[in-house]
């Protein structure tokens, strides 16, 4: 098996080889080495809610659009689609001679199977409510599927993006009991191998892939819960790529051996880190008592401090720079008094020791966020101090990621978590911030409720006025400043390192991974030989 092959028959030659010299043009072979802290937990993706399964199974499935380098929609399995006047019908031209990676024909059937399997109330999946805003979805012949809505829904083209699913392997199935979940069948430029639970997920190159064979022969994800450990991995040279922690970007990797091996990236990252208060914790439910939080953290010593400056204060929800980021909301910037002063007028009162009470009961609570994110919980750790100076007394509990997700988040089993999102290209967070999205597994898990903010993501999802839909997003940024369900920490850098020896890595708008499958390695700089399929 691949892990196997790589730690017995693939190690690099005695003498150094030099990477990052002439690029003698793409050529095929070699192995990419991946690796994260967390295991994925599915790799059906309508099931996942976790950034490890989405990333993993971005490399088997295809959408029928996708994002381009300067993030612009493109045709992914659709070659091509017509909009009508009114903007509510959508027609995909879909690519022929597609095939899944055991062979079958995809068809247009797969695509309307899908959208089947998303609006299915049986289908534990966060991400239904785009699919049930189709009136009519339907076949017009194996290469053509069209989707009428009954009103406008501005995220509708974007929305199918979703991985199109093989109906031939689950039509009449369980979809939370089938073997792709842990054996995945897609279309896309990589097919799945082997996976060892908590160990690593492999994938070969798929040799038949319609937009052509990728150049790379296999892709290796590693599970390494451990930074430390994963960072040592890199510095040997038994990973490619590895985000690196601030410290290790600025100081850890400044010597000329790194260097020379690899190349290090620096970018604002589409995704922002959170403290989040579980709202049906009584503690947590008067505003002012939020607003105090966020006033007691300082959150320009959490970026000098943990991020060494690369990063920034995040404000709300969106990222910095786009159309829909609201530069003016209300902010709480770090204020002890005022702090003090609003847990005051929420009924807490200091004890002899100091401590905050209300109704004979301290203020205490324990923040919850996940092993082998250093960053993490040194936020947390910062946080601690700085609320047990206004008279707040805080835990810290570290939990393996799996268990965290599935025994704390999905369940609501916490009273306050660090976490992170990412970001996607349109504003429409419906499914984070809806009071309808607050069940077992969905994404509102700390129970926000609000009326009008409801009544905004409706609004800012059924019109294409750019305009309107600014004035919704702006509007919805404001409440949740007002509201503080979140105290909104920070917009990290992504810091990716990767192996000098891959070219074809070309940052833009959108990151680096856009064009994963077009990357390649020289054949003098060639280090593993693996078979290919």
């Amino acid at each position: 098996m691949l892990l196997a092959i790589v730690a017995a028959g693939c190690k690099p030659p005695e003498a150094e080889v030099v990477y990052g010299g002439p690029d003698t043009g793409p050529a095929y072979g070699d192995l990419f080495i991946d690796a994260s802290i967390g295991d994925a937990s599915t790799l059906l993706p309508p099931l996942a809610s976790d950034a490890a399964s989405h990333g993993v199974a971005g490399h088997i499935y295809n959408g029928l659009v996708k994002y381009d380098a300067n993030l612009n929609l493109v045709g992914d399995l659709a070659e091509g689609w017509d909009i009508s006047p009114d903007g509510l019908t959508i027609t995909f031209r879909l690519r022929q001679g597609v095939r899944w990676h055991d062979g079958a024909p995809f068809t247009a059937h797969d695509a309307l199977f899908t959208y089947q399997v998303m609006v299915d109330p049986k289908t534990p999946t966060a991400y239904a409510g785009d699919y049930q805003q189709v009136k009519e979805a339907r076949v017009l012949d194996d290469h053509t599927f069209q989707v009428t809505y009954p009103k406008p829904f501005a995220p509708a083209l974007g929305s199918w993006g979703l991985s199109i699913l093989p109906r031939h392997l689950l039509a009449g199935r369980d979809i939370t009991q089938s073997p792709l979940g842990r054996r995945p069948i897609g279309t896309g430029p990589f097919r799945f191998q082997e996976w060892r639970a908590g160990e690593m997920i492999a994938l070969t190159g798929n040799p038949d892939y319609f937009e052509g064979r990728p150049y790379l022969n296999s892709y290796l994800y590693l599970i390494k819960p451990d930074q430390a450990t994963m960072f040592l991995e890199l510095k040997a040279g038994n990973l490619d790529r590895m985000g690196l922690t601030p410290l290790q970007y600025m100081r850890q990797t400044a010597y000329p051996k790194f260097q020379r091996l690899f190349t290090k990236y620096k970018y604002v990252s589409f995704s922002y880190v959170y403290l989040g208060y579980n709202l049906e914790d009584r503690r947590f439910a008067d505003k002012r008592v939020r607003q105090a939080l966020s006033h007691a953290i300082n959150r320009q010593e959490i970026i000098k401090g943990v991020l060494l400056g690369l990063g920034q204060e995040a404000i709300g929800p969106y990222k910095p720079g786009t159309w829909f980021y609201n530069p003016d909301v209300p902010r709480f910037p770090y204020d002890p008094a005022r702090a003090k002063a609003l847990l005051a007028e929420a009924g807490w009162q200091p004890n002899a020791a100091g401590i905050l009470v209300k109704d004979g009961r301290p203020f205490e609570f324990t923040i919850l966020t996940n092993q082998g994110n250093d960053i993490r919980v040194r936020t947390a750790e910062i946080i601690q101090r700085r609320l047990q100076e206004v008279g707040v007394k805080v835990k810290i509990r570290i939990v393996e990621w799996a268990a965290f997700l599935k025994e704390f988040i999905d369940k609501g089993r916490f009273e306050a978590v660090i976490l992170g999102w990412t970001l996607g290209q349109d504003p429409d967070l419906y499914d984070i911030w809806h009071s309808s999205k607050t069940k077992p597994g969905e994404l509102n898990f700390i129970h926000y409720k609000n009326p009008e903010v409801d009544a905004l993501l409706e609004a800012g999802r059924h019109t294409f006025d750019q305009e309107k839909r600014k004035q919704a997003y702006f509007r919805f940024q404001e409440i949740l400043a007002e509201d503080q369900p979140y105290t909104f920490l920070f917009v990290p850098d992504a810091l990716p390192a990767i192996s000098k020896r891959f070219r074809g890595v070309k940052p833009a708008p959108a990151g680096i991974d856009y064009n994963f499958y077009q990357w390649y390695v020289p054949k003098a700089e060639q280090k593993y030989t693996i078979s290919p399929y």
